[in-house]
Parts: structure tokens; C-alpha cells; sequence
């Protein structure tokens, strides 16, 4: 995905830039979506969200080559220098970038140059050392007398092999390109006399025959450097002549300053299409070979400013003819096109040497004078974006190819929101989108457990609740619940840590998947896929526009259909919609992004810690936490027991002031009781049975203990309604009540086994279903039922709290024993206020009940000057 700010020329002008226009689009997002009177609850989350988004788009390739130098620095380390290092643009890092590519070529070049050098040594020591060695064989064994001329012969092997081992003090200047020649004059007739002697002397008889014409040629050249060329010819020629045939050496001049000779065998030749690889390294014909010897002989005609070729036989004759061609008196300083037939690199400030004889893409060649190392022997350097980084650890990348369809998916389930949730109360559009959302995430997930058919049971119930209630507190927690739910089944949690974390890794996916969010964009053709995209939206949406406006100003039906399926277009409801979208859109993508590629729970859980050494030190405050919970209860035994008039003497609280005081501290303590089990498992040794007898005798019994209080806390709640009456807070309050025993319950029976891993989800289960529970009991109407029962028969009744209820309400409120004026009061100054009509699309079973309701009691007069009720 290419960056609007590649063509910048500084790296700075782009940092300024990036940081410009991600301010400048947040702050015109902010500036509009408060102008068109958005909540603060979703501006805040999409001006990120798109700020985000927009640096993502514009630092695009800014660090692409930093990470891909990095990378190619780890592989050339490896001895690898083949990786690709993209360019582009014209700022600092891409100059880096061209200095790194470049230099990782000149590296390569003198690697490979040093590895052939020491092929080439390698090669050319085993020729003369085999020779040497069975001419001292056969004199030892005396098949060969020791006499001068076999020593000689000895002798100038040994000498072959001194002037190979100085070739080895020569690599920096091999490397560099050019060559001193030691140039002697040489008589051809002679030294090929020396070459086939030596040849035979190592043990390979060979027929020759040598015509030098004329005999008394004589050239200029290094003498040790020709030999080596002849020898490698006639090694050749001999090596492909079958047995009993004549290899012919044949010298002669070719013009006035130039020389040739000829090698012919009488073997299968060589065919047209081998002729000039058998002269490049480990280029062979079919007949196979290592191609070693005849790469060295190019370079020595090279570097004598020669050449080296194979030519068609004579006319009447079969074979090879080997030509090699030289001046017969070279410069003393010759720079060749080709040192052993690779091609020099070009290299600045010298003039640009010619390409690679090698074809491009081709794998250098490897032998046993360097053995490629290992590919594992050193750790790479971790691929990705700057973002992996960041989260690479805790949150790695499992899944990297970008996924087009859960993009579309995504912006389908923001298009809907858009359309459907904007100018409409809770209903039946809330219940399609939550449910549309929830489905979109968890079918996203590779993950298909038992968890996914609860949580569709669950999300189900959920997500109708939108539709049944009115309430305002039962949608934000069905919301939460099923958020919850998906998580535990998208994620494998095991761990309280782990479940926060990953609770929180939702919506931090918005930043954890804006790389691969790119990259589904730019899998999906980005240019022309949207542009196909938004053309064909916007023809559509013509046509439906003309199309539907003529049909609708036809028929009044049509056109009553058209406004009820139409939402209202104007400029403050096309950015709230634009708001929701985006909101809703960007929540379920980065719920998918989760689903297929979830955050680690082991990163998450904290490492085991040390285990205390003596029981004593976990024993003794557990069991000062214990002896303070068994006096708490007897304090509540001795209050239950008293009755108010010994509250009353002990405290001077009435038993009312009394039970409320100490509700909230008992919500705390119970919590915390779970916080001290978990840190106590952690700190406990558990290999001794006698240390997890203990462990389970004395957090069994703090659990028991937990419960009572618990009990007891239920219990000052359901006093305290009585004196002054219900709530939906209080209500909800007796839920989490409920839900913290059910967790100490899992928490009791986790202690049997020391197995406490399903904990995490079995309570967001729980939790989820004790907040559907909690929405089907109507709890609106639960506690207006409450209070009007309570009226009935104390007299006390607290109007103004009931005003305050949402329409769910309204039924009780209409069947209660209130007098027609109070019913119309209370009704018309709260349930009943803002009631109106609602489309299809926003039905809701409380509000057509309360409507109901509404009918029943007669019109009422929304004024707070209504006459107050009881006392």
C-alpha cells in the first residue's frame, strides 16, 4: 500500500506531514461530530479510531526498508545476501536503503570471488599432488628409477604446487580485478614437451603428438600460468579421448601478433549447446565433470589478454578442438572482463563492469572449501511491522494474510448500524444489529467449541432483551455481558489475568490489526476493487433515488413505505449515522481480528511464583482474615438475635440506619475474599499432601465463611428495601450478590482437584445468564410492583423515584391501587412523558405495553406540581 508521501524528499517533511494531517483529521472529526450533537461516547472512540487509521495510511513504506535491511542484515550473518531490500522514494532511509543494496551486492560479489578462489586452488593443488604423489610411489616401489630425470620431473610438480600456494597471497588483488603478469619468453615446442612429460609422469599415459609450426615459436607470457592452462587442456582431452586414440597439440601463429593453440581429442566432442558453458565455473557438456579446470584456463587467457573457445573439428576428423588463442606479447597489467569466468561487479568510482555471465536468479554455487552453514544456526530477526514490535510478544501475529471478505463484513455490520440505529430507541433494529455484530465475530473464529453453542444460546437472549425491555440499564449490560461471552469464546482463556486481558484486547485490536487491516485492503485490489465499489454504489443509489421518488409521489402507500424504510438523510443525522457506523463497523472488525488471531492467555498469566517456605507464613494471616470473618458473624448472630432494641442499646442505630450501613463494605469484602484464595494458591507449596490438606481445610472453610456473609449481606438488603424501598440499583445489586457466591462456589469446588482453569469462563457463563435473568425479570417493573405493594400496606410510597422508571413500568403502575389522578400524575411525568410512536424497525414490547397502559389510566399531564404521594 503505497504512502501519498513517498515522493517527499526528507524524512523529517514526512514526519511533519504525518503528524499534520492525523491531528488536523481528528480535530476536524471532533469539531463535527460535537457540532451535530454526538456523544461524547462515540466521537472520542472514532476520532481515535480514524486518527489512527489515517497515520497507518500516510507512514505506509516509511519503515518497509529499515525492516527489510534488518532482516537482510540477519541473513547475511547466515551468509545469505539475496534478500530483496525495497526502494522507494527519495528521503534519507530510501538513500540508506539503495547504500545497503549496494552494498550487500559488493559483499556477495567478494564472496563468491573468495569461495571461488579457493575452489579453483583446491582443484589445481589435487592435480599436482596426485601426480607427485604416484611418481614417488613408483620410485619407492621401484617401478620408476630414482634418476635425474624422474627427480626432475618430481621436482617441477613440487615447484607447480609452490606457485598454486602463492596464488593464495594473490586473492585481494584477484579480487580487485587486475593482474600483474611476470611475463619470460617461452618456446612452445618446449614447454609443451615439459607439459605432456609431467602429464605422463603422474601416472596417465596419454598418446600425443605435438606440432609446433614453426618449431621454433617462441611468445612472451608467465610461463607457470601457461603451463597451468596447457595442463588443464590436456587433462581435458585426455580425460574424454578413449583408449588407444592420439591427442594432438597443435601451435602455430595466427597473425602477426597473436598466437593459437589447438587440443584435439577423438572423444564424443562437444555439443553446440555446451560450447560456452564448459568454460564457465562448474559449467559442464553432458559427459559431466567438474568444470573447474577449464574456468581457470579462460582466466589465464583473460588475463593475458587472450581467449579460450571450442571450435569445430577439422574437416574428416571427430572430437573436441579446444582453440586457445593468445598475443604473443600481452601488457603486463591486464585488467580482464572476467576473473575465472564470473564477471566483475561494478563498483564507483571505477567505470561499471559488465553483467553476470550467471543467469539472474540463479543459486551460487557451493563446494567443500566452504561448507554452507546452517540455516538455524542463528536466529533471524522477527519479520513485521513496527506495531509487532509492540505486541509481538504478548500478542504475536499468528495469522498474517490479510482477509477482504471480514473487511466487507465488517463494513456491511457498520452500514446496517448507520441505517438502522441513529433517531431510534431501543428495539427490534438494536436486536438485528447486536445479534448481526456478535455473529459476524464469532463466525469469524477458528474456533469451534462447546463455548460457541452458549454463547449463541446466550447472545441470542441477549440481544433480545433490546426488544423487550425498556429499560435503560438492561441494553449497556446485555452489551457487556455478550461481549464478554464472545471473548472467552474466541479466546482460550484460563486465568482471571487472561480474561482481562483479552477483554481489553477487543478493543485494543484496533491498533493491533491496522497492519492487517492494510493489507486485506491491499489484497482485495484496493484501487480497482473500491473504485468498482463505490462506482456501482453510487449508480445504484441513483436509480433508487429517482426511481423511488417518482413511485412514492405516485401512490401514497408507496409512499408511506418509503418513509418508514428511508431514513432521514439531513446533515446532523448523516454524521450521527456516519458516527454509528463507524463505530459499530470498526468494533466488529476488531473483533474479527481477534477471533482469527487471538491473544496468547499464557503471556498474559503471571509465571508461578516462589512458594513460601513454612506454612506458618500463609497460614497465619489467612487464619487472622478467618477469625475475623467467624466475629463478624457472631456480631450478626448476636443483632439477629437481639432484635432492634439491642441494636439500638449497642449502636444507637435504629435496625433500618443499621443494615444499610455496612452494605457496601460487605460487596468489598467478599470481592477481596477472592483476591486473598488466589493469591494464597499461588504462594502455597502443593507437592506435600499434608501442605494441600491444609490449603483445603483452612480456604474451604474461608469460602464457607465467604457464603455467610454473603447470606448476611442478601439479607441487610432485603431489610433495607423494606424500610426504604426498592430499586433497580439495589436490585441489580442482589444480582452481583448472587454471582460473587456462585464464583466462590466454582472456587470450593476447584479446591477438591486444585484445578481452578475453567473458572474464568464457567463465571462470565454465569455472569451472562444472571444478567439475562436479570433482564426477563423486568426489573423496572419488578420494582415499581415492589414499591406499590409496599404502599398498599405501609402508606409510604416515593412518587418521585417512580416518575424516574422507564416505560417497563407503566403496567404495574396502571394495575396498582393509586388513585386514577396519582396513576395519570406519575405516569405523565415519567414513563409515559416521551412516549411516541414507533416504526417497524423500532418496536418494543415495554413501550407497547406502557402504551397500553397509558390508554387504560386516561391521558395524563406531564407537571411536576402533581400532589405528593404518601408520606
Amino acid at each position: 500500500m503505497a504512502s501519498p508521501l513517498a515522493r517527499a524528499a526528507s524524512l523529517k517533511i514526512k514526519l511533519g506531514a504525518l503528524v499534520a494531517v492525523s491531528v488536523l483529521f481528528a480535530t476536524v472529526i471532533a469539531t463535527v461530530g460535537a457540532n451535530s450533537k454526538v456523544t461524547p461516547w462515540l466521537v472520542v472512540p472514532v476520532t481515535i479510531a480514524v486518527a489512527l487509521a489515517v497515520t497507518q495510511w500516510l507512514a505506509a513504506g516509511m519503515t518497509a526498508p529499515l525492516r527489510a535491511m534488518t532482516q537482510a542484515a540477519g541473513r547475511m550473518a547466515q551468509g545469505d545476501y539475496t534478500s530483496a531490500i525495497p526502494v522507494g522514494g527519495n528521503d534519507e532511509v530510501a538513500d540508506l536503503a539503495r547504500a545497503f543494496r549496494a552494498m550487500a551486492t559488493d559483499l556477495q560479489d567478494a564472496d563468491q570471488q573468495r569461495r571461488q578462489l579457493i575452489a579453483t586452488v583446491s582443484h589445481e593443488l589435487r592435480t599436482p599432488a596426485a601426480a607427485l604423489r604416484a611418481l614417488l610411489e613408483n620410485m619407492a616401489d621401484g617401478v620408476t628409477p630414482a634418476d635425474p630425470a624422474n627427480l626432475e620431473s618430481a621436482l617441477g610438480q613440487a615447484d607447480r604446487l609452490s606457485d598454486l600456494l602463492t596464488d593464495l597471497l594473490t586473492l585481494s588483488r584477484l579480487d580487485a580485478g587486475i593482474t600483474d603478469l611476470r611475463l619470460e619468453s617461452v618456446a612452445v615446442q618446449e614447454l609443451l614437451d615439459q607439459v605432456v612429460a609431467e602429464y605422463a609422469a603422474g601416472g596417465r599415459p596419454v598418446t600425443t603428438q605435438i606440432d609446433v609450426r614453426p618449431p621454433t615459436l617462441t611468445v612472451r607470457a608467465e610461463p607457470a600460468r601457461l603451463r597451468q592452462a596447457v595442463t588443464n587442456l590436456l587433462d581435458n582431452a585426455a580425460r574424454h579421448t578413449p583408449s588407444g586414440t592420439t591427442v594432438t597439440l597443435t601451435a602455430a601463429t595466427a597473425a602477426p601478433d597473436r598466437w593459437h593453440l589447438d587440443i584435439a581429442d577423438e572423444g564424443p566432442g562437444i555439443a553446440e549447446a555446451d560450447r560456452d558453458r564448459i568454460f564457465e565455473r562448474f559449467g559442464t557438456d553432458s559427459a559431466g565433470g567438474t568444470g573447474l579446470g577449464l574456468a581457470i584456463t579462460r582466466w589465464v587467457a583473460e588475463i593475458h589478454g587472450g581467449t579460450v573457445a571450442a571450435i569445430d573439428p577439422q574437416p574428416g576428423r571427430r572430437g573436441a578442438r579446444l582453440r586457445l588463442t593468445l598475443p604473443t606479447d600481452p601488457m603486463t597489467r591486464i585488467r580482464p572482463d572476467s576473473v575465472a569466468g564470473v564477471r566483475m561487479p561494478p563498483a564507483p568510482p571505477t567505470p561499471p563492469r559488465a553483467p553476470s555471465s550467471r543467469p539472474p536468479g540463479a543459486p551460487i554455487p557451493l563446494d567443500l572449501a566452504r561448507p554452507e552453514r546452517a540455516v538455524a544456526s542463528r536466529p533471524r530477526p522477527a519479520e513485521g511491522p513496527v506495531i509487532d514490535g509492540l505486541f509481538g510478544r504478548v500478542w504475536p501475529e499468528t495469522v498474517r494474510e490479510g482477509r477482504p471478505r471480514l473487511v466487507a463484513l465488517a463494513a456491511l455490520v457498520g452500514a446496517m448500524a448507520g441505517l438502522l440505529l441513529p433517531e431510534r430507541d431501543t428495539g427490534i433494529a438494536w436486536s438485528v444489529v447486536l445479534l448481526a455484530t456478535g455473529a459476524a465475530v464469532v463466525m469469524a473464529a477458528r474456533r469451534r467449541t462447546w463455548m460457541t453453542a452458549i454463547t449463541a444460546v446466550l447472545g441470542v437472549g441477549l440481544a433480545a432483551l433490546a426488544t423487550l425491555r425498556a429499560a435503560e440499564v438492561v441494553v449497556p449490560l446485555s452489551i457487556l455481558a455478550a461481549a464478554l461471552l464472545i471473548v472467552v469464546t474466541i479466546v482460550p482463556v484460563s486465568s482471571a489475568y487472561g480474561l482481562m486481558g483479552a477483554a481489553a484486547a477487543w478493543p485494543t485490536a484496533g491498533i493491533r490489526g491496522l497492519p492487517w487491516l492494510g493489507r486485506s485492503l491491499a489484497r482485495s485490489g484496493t484501487a480497482a476493487t473500491w473504485w468498482r465499489v463505490a462506482r456501482t454504489a453510487t449508480i445504484s443509489l441513483l436509480a433508487l433515488a429517482i426511481f423511488g421518488s417518482l413511485f412514492a409521489s405516485a401512490d401514497a402507500i408507496f409512499g408511506h413505505w418509503v418513509d418508514v424504510l428511508i431514513p432521514d438523510l439531513t446533515v446532523d443525522t448523516f454524521v450521527a449515522r456516519l458516527f454509528v457506523g463507524i463505530f459499530f463497523g470498526g468494533f466488529a472488525l476488531a473483533g474479527m481480528y481477534l477471533a482469527i488471531n487471538p491473544i496468547r492467555d499464557e503471556a498474559l498469566t503471571l509465571p508461578k511464583g516462589r512458594p513460601l517456605a513454612h506454612p506458618w507464613e500463609w497460614l497465619v494471616p489467612v487464619g487472622l482474615i478467618v477469625a475475623t470473618y467467624l466475629l463478624f458473624i457472631i456480631a450478626q448472630a448476636s443483632a439477629w438475635l437481639g432484635g432492634h432494641d439491642f441494636v439500638q442499646r449497642a449502636t444507637g442505630l435504629t435496625y433500618a440506619d443499621y443494615v444499610h450501613q455496612g452494605f457496601g463494605q460487605l460487596t468489598v469484602a467478599t470481592v477481596l475474599t477472592l483476591v486473598v484464595v488466589a493469591l494464597t494458591v499461588r504462594k502455597v507449596a502443593q507437592a506435600d499432601p499434608g501442605d494441600r490438606l491444609l490449603l483445603r481445610v483452612v480456604l474451604g472453610l474461608l469460602c464457607i465463611l465467604t457464603l455467610a456473609v454473603v447470606a448476611s449481606a442478601l439479607w441487610r438488603m432485603h431489610l433495607y428495601q423494606q424500610a426504604f424501598g426498592y430499586t433497580t440499583l439495589r436490585l441489580l445489586v442482589d444480582f452481583f450478590e448472587a454471582w460473587v457466591a456462585i464464583v466462590v462456589v466454582m472456587v470450593m469446588v476447584a479446591g477438591i482437584t486444585f484445578r481452578g482453569r475453567w473458572i474464568p469462563t464457567a463465571a462470565v457463563v454465569a455472569g451472562a445468564a444472571l444478567v439475562l435473568c436479570f433482564g426477563l425479570l423486568n426489573p423496572d417493573a419488578w420494582v415499581a410492583e415492589r414499591n406499590l405493594q409496599r404502599y398498599a400496606a405501609t402508606g409510604k410510597l416515593d412518587g418521585s423515584y417512580l416518575t424516574s422508571l422507564s416505560a417497563d413500568a407503566a403496567p404495574a403502575v396502571a394495575a396498582s391501587t393509586l388513585s386514577p389522578a396519582d396513576k395519570r400524575c406519575i405516569l405523565g411525568n415519567g414513563p409515559g412523558q416521551f412516549l411516541t410512536e414507533d416504526d417497524a424497525l423500532e418496536w418494543n414490547l415495554g413501550r407497547v405495553r406502557a402504551r397500553a397502559a397509558l390508554a387504560q389510566v386516561g391521558p395524563g399531564q406531564a407537571s411536576r406540581s402533581c400532589a405528593p404521594i404518601g408520606s
